[in-house]
């Protein structure tokens, strides 16, 4: 297995840092499963790094009337603008975070899982959106992806 196919992008775009502490829980859960990960803001890290990685879970809460967070936007732009095939053979998930009292609930999130359609991706669990009381229904939903990217590594090897 090449280290690409064992490699899990976990991604954050984070105003507060819930974002981010859900993505470094994801890293966490990642290595129990035997995945190497790297956890980052998404202004962390290169588009070249972001479209190498074989599994992508981004990690997004929304911000102001919809927006995406000050340090997911750069990237969320790159993305939009990449090839269409940009990530062929990559499985993404996208784990949302907002409030429902709001409009435009979890619209970065949105956002995220459609343009990683778009370029290609292939989606490997359900979109979650969760509420102000987020983390169970986060934690339960990071094992099930974890899991069902395992379960795709293995078919695949």
């Amino acid at each position: 297995m090449t280290e690409k196919e064992n490699q899990i992008g976990i991604y954050f775009g984070s105003q507060t840092g819930n974002a981010e502490l859900l993505a470094y829980d994801g890293g966490a859960l990642a290595t129990e499963y035997g995945f190497s990960n790297n956890v980052a803001g998404l202004d962390e890290i290169s588009l070249e790094n972001f479209t190498q990685n074989k599994y992508i879970i981004i990690c997004c809460s929304t911000w102001g009337d919809g927006e995406q967070p000050d340090n997911a936007q750069e990237m969320f732009d790159m993305i939009s603008e990449a090839p269409d095939d940009a990530l062929s053979g990559t499985h993404f998930a996208v784990l949302g975070i907002g409030d429902t009292a709001f409009d435009l609930f979890c619209e970065s999130a949105r956002e995220w899982d459609g343009v990683l359609e778009q370029k290609g991706g292939t989606r490997s669990n359900e979109r979650a959106e969760c509420d102000v009381d987020y983390e169970d229904e986060a934690e339960e939903w990071l094992v099930s992806t974890i899991e069902a990217m395992k379960d795709l590594q293995e078919k695949e090897v």
